[in-house]
């Protein structure tokens, strides 16, 4: 009978939903509406879940407390796309609640899955029924229910994933675009499969034991350099100031495994970032506490210490950031792109960092936040230049220690309008204004092909075919790049603009490009036709009218 969860099940159901979503994350990608090679929902929430699972095995307790901790950075640090930091705040509601029991019941779950669905709901501006929301709210009012009477918690589980699966086949009766497609929302399959790696644990499924490249392995001292494991960039993160490093050598005869196992406890105690690693000829430790005499005497009852290191983080923080201050400029900019050639248009026109991503790689709010913290500024503009990686750029901000200002460009065209708008002599309120305004004068198109054969926007496609999208729609398809690019960009056209540029990738030779950017020079008098190698992959052309 299993009544409640203690930390250990948790730290377990955890990995393996993990484990779950990244081995069924291409059935997950498969569902995604739009028919463009950037289905990526399975993708994202994998990413996102491995960040969490990663913090929860590294998490040295295993008290409810410390481990929801975990989780809920570990989620936060990792989100990728929209799906994936709507999923790390549902794990942020959860963990809210959950932190606050010594175990986990039935009641304490449906508590949490409450929170959880209020914090992600929350966290979406306009949010949709049809998608993972809808899906999380139908598990979170079953759970509510199913508190009226007593059930152990995997039949607790069981009952509250099947709601979800019935709210999930109604989610294309919600949104047109799902019934058009023949899919069901992609978000709400993924967090039941997350789910479902969370049950399996609880009724002795699935194999729970993952492992991580960059996880610690017992003999590598390297392991234990302080930078490894802490990162001096922010005073007030640090609640333990002492690095304490020292062996216990020449074992006393009647030290026994078990009582290094309680040493270890002991120290969880007194501090974290705890390491004991050995075996009853010598072992060595590491810990970050407030009182490293206390930890050393904890030792002595165990055998001599050897090799002590004892030092003051607070201090090496302080110098670290007094030269962080004395460097730094007022501004600098951050773009996403996925291309060699696009990246380098961005260094041209004073990015300071561009972050590898795009359609198929959406950064992580972790991965834009260290981008951001490389650049000695201390206003930072950030261009997500793609819709799905916008949240994950508001995100970031929490995990910052630079000002980040988000302009949520949705395209490269958006992205490099909104950075030739930068003027350093401008206040950073003018040139967010001035980004903004830049941003809308911009149309963005893209060439590409279908991944799939579907309905959408009034075209029968099969999978090859090339499209044209304008935006968010689909305006041509057809068998010819050259054909579909013309006719995307006479779609497009209108008598206000006066620039066409092509930024060709994803295989097409230049020779091409010059080939089309000459046709649309004769058919467009007066416009001016200008080609530049980006490098993009999946995308023929990104096309911008200016």
């Amino acid at each position: 009978m299993i009544k409640s969860v203690n930390g250990a099940a948790l730290r377990k159901m955890v990995i393996n939903g993990a484990k779950l979503i990244n081995s069924n994350k291409e059935h997950v990608d498969a569902l995604n509406v739009f028919p463009v090679p950037d289905g990526d929902t399975g993708t994202n929430m994998s990413l996102t879940m491995m960040s969490c699972a990663k913090e929860v095995s590294n998490c040295p307790s295993n008290n409810i407390d410390a481990l929801c901790d975990a989780m809920s950075k570990g989620a936060l640090r990792g989100a990728r796309g929209n799906s994936g930091v709507i999923l790390s705040q549902i794990i942020k509601g959860m963990c809210a609640a959950l932190a606050q029991c010594a175990e986990i019941t039935s009641k304490a779950l449906a508590k949490a899955l409450q929170s959880g669905t209020d914090i992600a709901y929350k966290a979406v501006t306009k949010p949709k029924e049809g998608t993972i929301l809808t899906v999380v709210r139908a598990m979170s009012d079953a759970a509510s229910k199913l508190t009226k009477k007593s059930f152990e918690v995997p039949e607790f589980f069981e009952r509250v994933i099947n709601a979800g699966e019935e709210m999930l086949k109604q989610t294309p009766d919600m949104l047109p675009v799902l019934k058009k497609a023949g899919v069901v929302d992609a978000g709400g399959r993924g967090l039941l499969v997350i789910f479902k790696g969370f049950y399996n644990v609880l009724v002795g499924r699935e194999e729970v034991n993952l492992s991580f490249d960059d996880s610690f392995k017992a003999g590598s001292d390297a392991k234990f350099d302080e930078a490894a494991h802490f990162d001096f960039t922010d005073l007030a993160d640090i609640e333990f100031a002492y690095c304490t490093e020292f062996f216990v050598i020449n074992l006393k005869k009647k030290t026994t495994e078990a009582d290094i196992d309680r040493f270890r406890e002991s120290l969880m105690t007194i501090g974290d970032c705890v390491l004991v690693i050995g075996d009853l000829e010598m072992v060595k430790v590491h810990v970050h506490t407030n009182e490293p005499g206390v930890a050393l005497t904890y030792a002595l009852e165990l055998g001599e210490v050897d090799k002590i290191k004892i030092e003051n983080m607070l201090e090496q923080n302080r110098e670290l950031i007094g030269q962080k201050k004395e460097d730094l400029k007022p501004y600098g900019m951050v773009s996403v792109c996925a291309g060699e050639g696009l990246a380098n248009i961005f260094k041209d026109v004073l990015v300071d960092y561009v972050i590898e991503g795009g359609q198929t790689m959406n950064p992580s709010a972790e991965d834009i936040a260290k981008a951001c913290d490389k650049i000695s500024a201390k206003d930072i503009f950030v261009f997500p230049n793609n819709k799905n990686i916008i949240l994950a750029a508001e995100q970031a901000k929490a995990l910052s220690n630079r000002t980040i200002h988000i302009i949520p460009t949705k395209n490269i065209p958006q992205g490099l309008s909104a950075a030739l708008a930068f003027n350093p002599d401008d206040t950073p309120e003018q040139n967010t204004a001035n980004m903004h305004e830049a941003i809308e004068t911009v149309r963005a198109g893209q060439v590409t092909y279908a991944v799939r054969s579907t309905q959408i926007d009034n075209f029968n496609l099969k999978e090859g075919d090339i499209i044209g999208i304008d935006s968010t729609n689909i305006v041509a398809k057809g068998s010819d790049v050259d054909k579909v690019t013309a006719e995307l960009v006479d779609k497009m056209m209108d008598e206000s603009v006066s620039m066409i540029r092509l930024y060709f990738g994803n295989n097409v030779q230049e020779a091409e490009a010059e080939k089309i950017a000459q046709k649309l020079s004769t058919k467009y008098k007066g416009r001016d036709v200008d080609i530049l190698f980006g490098g993009q992959p999946l995308y023929y052309y990104i096309v911008s009218l200016e």
